[in-house]
């Protein structure tokens, strides 16, 4: 009688996929676990001692943020500096602060931001992506907006904005004026800094390298 080929037996088939599928179900398990791990939520504490998470708590407002080129990873990454001042604080607390972007991402989910906008991935691209929109250049102190809104500084016209877009046409999609108040305001403006914080692994690609946009050549 022949030796019959390991290829063709079916305990050998049933074995290896009864461990692939073994492997494959502890390789999810502990991805699952690295994936919490990596988008969770940092403290107030590790702000202050320097410590980077990708997701940092809702006191970076209180902090300037950048946008660099690192040469390990290849793509821009966001940078937290020294306190600024945001609405004319740099201490909020965790609460407050908390409260904020919560009112924010209540705001952008109220007034459908992602029907034309695009926040960490999710949404449309009719105007402009929003995920690192705090990093434009246009807002900060020689930006175009800035002056245009006649605003000392880039949470003031980024809110003036929101409030009256039917005041500063910007292009041909104009954003139409969705009655958003002083307050619904600082919370969007809020949630767009939080937001530019997290490192989202150099998305949108090429956001660094957009004319106006920061390291633009």
């Amino acid at each position: 009688m022949a030796n019959k080929s390991v290829w063709s037996d079916n305990r050998f088939w049933q074995r290896s996929a009864t461990w692939v599928t073994g492997f494959a179900a502890v390789l999810l398990i502990w991805l699952t676990f690295d994936t919490m791990g990596q988008i969770s939520m940092g403290t107030d504490a590790d702000l202050q001692n320097g410590v980077t998470k990708r997701v940092p708590a809702p006191t970076v407002i209180n902090y300037k943020i950048t946008y660099e080129m690192s040469t390990k990873r290849g793509h821009e990454v966001p940078v937290i500096g020294a306190k600024e001042k945001f609405f004319g604080r740099d201490n909020y607390s965790e609460k407050e602060a908390g409260a904020l972007l919560h009112l924010g991402k209540l705001g952008s989910q109220a007034k459908n931001c992602m029907d034309c906008h695009t926040l960490l991935g999710n949404g449309a691209y009719y105007a402009p992506d929003l995920t690192k929109a705090w990093l434009d250049p246009a807002w900060g102190p020689e930006g175009s907006m800035q002056a245009m809104t006649g605003k000392n500084t880039k949470e003031e016209a980024m809110a003036e904005f929101l409030q009256h877009p039917d005041r500063y046409p910007t292009h041909a999609r104009m954003m139409p004026d969705l009655g958003i108040t002083a307050d619904e305001a600082k919370g969007l403006v809020a949630f767009l800094k939080h937001m530019s914080s997290i490192d989202t692994n150099g998305f949108p690609r090429n956001f660094g390298k957009m004319k106006g946009a920061i390291h633009a050549k």
